[in-house]
């Protein structure tokens, strides 16, 4: 079905008007759907306890590895994998956190406090330090993993700091894994999909603000610009590949107006996607349209209804980060809004290759999370 046709079941007005919530640390106002809301974190609370079916990025070292997930990661073993149980919870966190009188939330405490104990974090923690695991959900699991954590640092709730107390000891793990490969790792890792660098290094640029980790601020600023400063000429007419959840040039684009000044960025930008459309006539073609899903029970051309979402708030960031006179963003708008209607359109939950991490990129997306 073309996406223009399938967003025929959303309004375009049924999913942005709404209530009004301030969330804590951001620029300004964010308008969230109440229902789509609470529609994305049934979706999270479906699969955060759901074991089955499971697919374990896995080394064993010997017979008594050979254990269920529940056994194995008695926090994140839900929602088919690692790292998307991690962001359902993130998911779960972040709606009550802007939308605290939800209808939902009391749910999401619940499932909330049932992952995140000392216990349970603990058995993690002895997961992530065996032998062989040194590369554990690297960098996008641990990238999730910091999200959540720096959502539950930015929680003026009670509970949500007995959650963070517990969580710390893993949350300080992880960024020790990401300081300790960041150094030897001398190239960028330009793909559609969990291994690339550029989506989780602004991931975790994010947590290292809010956290005041200043030696992760600092060491990714310096692995950022020796990657990165110089691009030039992003072949963004060669995106995406088949199963691509993350758009690689796009992505580079959102990390890159986080480290640099509106100005500097405008100029490193022009060369970078020299391609973006400053045609500011109504009639003007769209300039990047959003992709087709083919076939939603194939979980990898599954990922293309991500793609949609991960660009739509990557164009959003990029725009935020123009002058308001910059020609190029009637263009980044346009195909952001488009994009934006398409990705929310796929998340229905009807199937579970999507089902168990769509609405996580979706809150991502509607709840503006990464403009900071």
């Amino acid at each position: 079905m073309p996406w223009s046709e399938s967003v025929g079941r959303w309004t375009v007005g049924s999913l942005l008007v709404a209530m009004v919530v301030t969330v804590e640390g951001a620029a300004a106002a964010q308008v969230i759907d109440a229902n789509l809301a609470g529609r994305f974190a049934r979706l999270a609370l479906d699969c955060v306890e759901r074991e089955y079916p499971n697919k374990i990025s896995h080394v064993l070292n010997g017979d008594t590895d050979a254990r269920t997930p529940r056994e194995l990661t008695p926090a994140f073993y839900g929602c088919f994998d690692w790292h998307s149980s991690v962001h359902g919870h993130w998911l779960l966190a972040r709606l009550a956190r802007v939308l605290p009188d939800g209808t939902f939330v009391p749910d999401a405490r619940r499932a909330l406090a049932r992952s995140l104990t000392n216990t349970n974090i603990k058995a993690e923690v002895a997961y992530l330090s065996a032998d062989g695991r040194a590369t554990f959900e690297r960098p996008y699991g641990l990238a999730w993993l910091l999200q959540l954590a720096s959502e539950l640092r930015e929680w003026d709730d009670d509970e949500a700091k007995g959650w963070l107390a517990a969580l710390t000891p893993l949350e300080t793990l992880g960024a020790q894994r990401v300081k300790e490969w960041l150094p030897n790792l001398s190239h960028p890792i330009r793909v559609g999909e969990h291994s690339q660098t550029a989506f989780a290094f602004g991931l975790i640029l994010d947590w290292a603000n809010v956290a005041g980790d200043v030696v992760m601020a600092e060491l990714l600023r310096s692995r950022i610009d020796s990657y990165y400063q110089d691009d030039r000429d992003c072949p963004l007419r060669y995106e995406p590949s088949g199963q691509d959840f993350l758009s690689p040039c796009l992505a580079e684009a959102d990390l890159m107006r986080r480290v640099q000044s509106p100005e500097i960025f405008s100029r490193w930008l022009t060369a970078f996607l020299p391609d973006i459309s400053n045609d500011v006539e109504s009639d003007a073609a769209p300039w990047l349209k959003p992709e087709i899903v083919t076939d939603p029970t194939d979980g990898k051309l599954a990922h293309l209804d991500g793609l949609n979402l991960s660009r739509a708030w990557m164009l959003e960031g990029i725009e935020s980060s123009l002058p308001l006179d910059d020609r190029r963003r009637r263009a980044l708008n346009e195909s952001a809004q488009d994009h934006r209607v398409a990705g929310l359109a796929s998340v229905t939950g009807r199937h579970y290759e999507g089902g168990h991490w769509l609405a996580s990129f979706a809150t991502y997306l509607v709840t503006q999370r990464g403009l900071r």
